[in-house]
């Protein structure tokens, strides 16, 4: 099968278009002919080891979706011909374990062969029938980073009239972030560096925006007459003190990353005497995974796709996404 291969970690110009074997599914497992699939800041990382695949060749791609066309022995719930939305989650146990507190958690793309080929061979848990309301671009787009948000944004415990501030609009996580706050009934506000990335949101539905490298914590309180309720945070050290001072009392910031430095102060009396919670996430469950699925199904959140390229147009979908231009999904068609 045609794939988009690594044989070395020396950033996105690693990738080759070559030739490896079609995979065959074993016991439990299910083989995906793929019709779409999204890129991920994961393809750029892993392109430049960070983490480095554990053997060579690898493949990467999270996110995906297509047609079962092989199943192995014992699986019951999935037959050929069912169009399917890759759950990038991986882990051990039975189809309900809860992944990212079993501890084996893993993504699609970096602990296993990914999407970005012809076809992907996972476990059949690994696989949901895709929703007959959206098309295939949509199908292959919200699974990685629609996950992750939602997730977040339960653990944050996010309630309709709540004010969220999504920090870095534009990627991903944060533009699910913006449609999945909405979906919940909360004030939304944005932050970006770029002012088009600004809008965008606005037309989407945000209630306004403010430049990320600025003073966005006192602008916020200027504009709307309180702080945030809720911040959904995945830049890291650029943006965190600003973050962290625009919380209000028992306010909460949720975090999944750190695109723009690992490292922050916390000043710790503000913690404590804010009432302030840090928290955690990473990936999400099946539940999560089933949850968000028929969110999507249902029209509750629309899935943002930013620009479709060719699958012989990889590199140059890459550099779009590394780039910082896109505001949603960046998705390869395989057709």
């Amino acid at each position: 099968m045609r794939a988009w291969i690594l044989n070395e970690t020396k950033g996105p110009s690693s990738y080759e278009l070559g030739e490896v074997n079609t995979p065959e599914p074993a016991t439990g497992e299910v083989r995906v002919r793929l019709r779409t699939s999204a890129l991920n800041h994961l393809d750029l990382w892993t392109s430049m080891g960070l983490p480095a695949p554990k053997s060579f060749p690898h493949i990467t791609g999270a996110d995906g979706a297509g047609v079962v066309d092989a199943v192995g022995d014992g699986v019951e719930w999935v037959a050929v011909g069912d169009e399917v939305v890759i759950d990038p989650s991986i882990g051990q146990g039975p189809q309900t374990e809860h992944i990212p507190y079993g501890g084996h958690l893993g993504i699609v793309g970096e602990h296993q062969w990914g999407t970005l080929a012809e076809y992907i061979v996972l476990p059949a848990s690994n696989v949901v029938a895709k929703p007959t309301t959206i098309g295939w671009e949509e199908a292959g787009a919200y699974g990685l980073v629609t996950g992750t948000a939602y997730r977040m944004l339960n653990r944050a415990r996010l309630q309709s009239g709540d004010l969220l501030l999504v920090v870095g609009v534009g990627g991903g996580v944060s533009s699910a972030g913006l449609s999945l706050g909405i979906a919940m009934g909360a004030e939304v506000w944005v932050t970006s560096t770029k002012p088009e990335k600004i809008d965008r949101a606005i037309e989407l539905g945000a209630a306004g925006g403010f430049d990320s490298t600025g003073e966005f914590a006192s602008e916020l309180k200027s504009r709307t007459g309180r702080a945030a309720t809720v911040i959904l945070e995945n830049v890291g050290g650029a943006t965190w003190k600003q973050s962290m001072r625009v919380l209000g009392v028992g306010g909460r910031l949720v975090t999944c990353g750190s695109t723009a430095g690992p490292k922050v102060e916390i000043t710790i009396p503000v913690l404590f005497f804010k009432h302030h919670e840090i928290i955690g996430s990473t990936m999400f469950d099946r539940e999560d995974f089933k949850a968000v699925t028929d969110m999507v199904g249902k029209g509750s959140i629309p899935v943002h796709v930013d620009k479709v390229f060719g699958f012989d147009e990889f590199p140059a979908a890459l550099a779009h996404l590394e780039s910082g231009a896109q505001l949603g999904k960046v998705v390869i068609s395989h057709d």
